[in-house]
């Protein structure tokens, strides 16, 4: 047994080794795994760490080792091996010459739980290989050969590398001397059949336990599923038009009505239900609009109050600029020392660099709404010029702004230039050359800000170019609605003279209901257009394509010029409920029979 084993050993050990050595005495109590204690019951070495192992180069006891422990773990290759004599109950093993090479091993298989064991006495037992290597592990099987050779089948992979820590110990049966009793053994990994199954078995295992817990964490962050959509009734159908009613529920709802839709529940006798639930659908986004359109004005008053608090912001800052403006002249100036002067100018400089930072800032706005409005279309061309009159207006009055902070400015500069003009004749020889320098400085600045000036200037008077333009427009398309309002006005009237007048016998050709070439032009466009489209066309269809050929026309003419044109033209209504159109038709071959 292995209790046997280990009083044997120690027993041996101890009754080997003379009392007056305490070397040896501390090295074969360290091979036992024990901390080395004299006969007074002192430690022979203090700094034992029974963890650690006794002296340096000695790899620490693994405590769950079977048997007494004394075949240690595999050694790091970077730390010296001392090996030791081991006895046993049969046999004695001495270990190997420190200074040789350590033995070759082949390459480990996976899985290896099998040891080659070369280089037994002849004279050996499986009783005796056993006594040997159980003391590595659990042994399963052992499998001698008849030329001094065997193969033993350790339990666990890592009992195989302490088999490997006897490889190149001789072996000696007892205590004879006979060459039969004597062996040098070699210890090599050896590959089985079924330690390579036990490892697949036991890989496929792992990457099943892996696939697992990888699905088991994708499944933790995958979205939880959607609800389950009910089958449709008349009760569901009720229920989920009162939901397509509120606006809280109406994401549910119009859910469950596009999936009964693509399942194909709709049928000549729910198309009235469903037609329903679509029409109120379609309702919605006229809420969904309305909110939009509450948003945009929203965001529209807060740019507006952020555009008023820069400019009340740009206001100050011209104040401030214009206070250190009018202390840099000479009756304040002078009065300063000049640590205070020179402050005074910092802090001058900074309000111009932050006051233009807001004024670029302010500008880059205004750029985008001009930008904004020129990108919408307006129908009414009366509103348009509006906006263009506004949007001129609000440049001009920003061009003017920044007018004055540019001949406010200057006139800073130009203070600046006579202070140092002055101040030129007083100082020394020594600073002409600085105020030289400064002065040339100042003027390219000057000559700057009068160029830019001047572009403004160019600027302001070529807006003011375009805003007269655009009121004299607007004065010229308010007259022709008057006189088109006049003409509509006395066309009845004088039908109704001539019929008082004339006699029925002899009748004069009415008035011609188109006017001028051009209308003559769009009427033969229109019929063209028309007669390519015999199921008719809606007027937006008809103006968006005058035009591409005149980007004047407008919608309200062409469908004046239609209505006046019975004979020729014809409007009818097609759709029901929200999806009422209007479309106008051809009829000029049917007028001609009748006229």
């Amino acid at each position: 047994s292995a209790d046997g084993g280990r009083s044997l050993s120690l027993d041996s050990i101890l009754m080997g080794l003379p009392m007056s050595d305490p070397t040896a005495w501390a090295t074969a109590m360290n091979n036992l795994g024990m901390a080395p204690m004299g006969m007074t019951g002192q430690p022979l070495l203090p700094d034992f760490d029974p963890a650690l192992g006794m002296m340096t180069g000695i790899p620490p006891i693994n405590p769950m080792m079977p048997g007494l422990g004394i075949v240690p773990p595999p050694i790091p290759p970077d730390m010296p091996a001392v090996k030791e004599i081991i006895h046993c109950k049969s046999c004695t093993l001495f270990p190997p010459n420190p200074h040789l090479p350590p033995p070759a091993t082949r390459e480990r298989p996976p899985g290896c739980k099998t040891v080659f064991v070369g280089g037994l006495p002849e004279n050996s037992t499986e009783q005796i290989i056993m006594e040997v290597f159980e003391q590595c592990g659990e042994v399963i099987a052992i499998r001698k050969s008849k030329k001094n050779f065997c193969h033993i089948r350790f339990a666990e992979e890592f009992m195989v590398d302490k088999a490997l820590y006897l490889s190149g110990y001789r072996i000696r049966l007892g205590s004879s001397t006979d060459k039969k009793d004597t062996g040098r053994l070699h210890v090599d990994f050896a590959q089985a059949r079924d330690d390579l199954y036990e490892w697949e078995c036991k890989q496929r295992m792992l990457a099943r336990e892996e696939r697992h817990r990888r699905r088991l964490a994708e499944e933790r962050f995958h979205p939880p599923s959607p609800p389950p959509v009910v089958h449709y009734s008349d009760h569901e159908c009720s229920v989920v038009a009162e939901k397509l009613k509120d606006d809280t529920k109406f994401l549910g709802a119009i859910q469950t009505l596009l999936t009964w839709i693509e399942r194909g529940e709709v049928n000549r006798r729910t198309a009235n239900n469903f037609y329903s639930m679509i029409q109120s659908a379609n309702s919605h986004i006229r809420r969904l609009v309305n909110e939009k359109a509450a948003h945009e004005k929203e965001m529209e008053e807060a740019k507006e109050k952020f555009k008023l608090a820069l400019s009340g912001i740009l206001v100050q800052f011209e104040q401030i600029v214009a206070v250190y403006h009018s202390a840099s002249k000479q009756k304040a100036w002078d009065h300063f020392t000049k640590a205070q002067r020179k402050n005074i100018s910092v802090w001058c400089k900074q309000a111009e660099e932050i006051r233009n930072i807001h004024n670029d800032e302010l500008m880059g706005i205004r750029r985008e709404e001009e930008m904004e409005m020129s990108d919408e279309e307006i129908a009414d061309p009366s509103e348009m010029k509006e906006t263009e009159e506004s949007a001129l207006v609000s440049q001009v009055e920003a061009l003017k702004e920044e007018n004055d902070s540019l001949r406010w400015q200057l006139d800073a500069y130009r203070n600046e230039v006579e202070l140092l003009k002055q101040e030129q004749g007083k100082a020394s020889r020594d600073e002409d050359t600085t105020k030289e320098q400064q002065m040339k400085l100042l003027q390219q600045a000057l000559q700057g800000m009068q160029k830019h000036l001047l572009k403004v200037q160019e600027e302001y008077k070529k807006r003011e170019a375009e805003l007269e333009k655009v009121r004299e427009d607007k004065l010229k398309i308010e007259t022709l609605l008057e006189n088109l309002k006049e003409q509509e006005s006395g066309a009845p009237r004088a039908c109704a003279c001539s019929q008082e007048k004339e006699c029925p016998a002899e009748k004069t050709p009415s008035n011609s209901p188109v006017k001028s070439e051009r209308e003559v032009l769009l009427v033969g466009i229109i019929s063209t257009f028309l007669h390519v489209h015999p199921f008719g066309a809606s007027i937006e269809y008809i103006c968006s394509y005058l035009q591409r050929l005149d980007s004047k026309i407008c919608t309200a003419e062409v469908e004046v010029l239609m209505t006046r044109l019975q004979n020729t033209f014809r409007q009818e209504l097609s759709g029901v409920g929200a999806s009422l159109e209007k479309r106008w038709k051809f009829c000029g071959f049917d007028g001609l029979k009748m006229t």
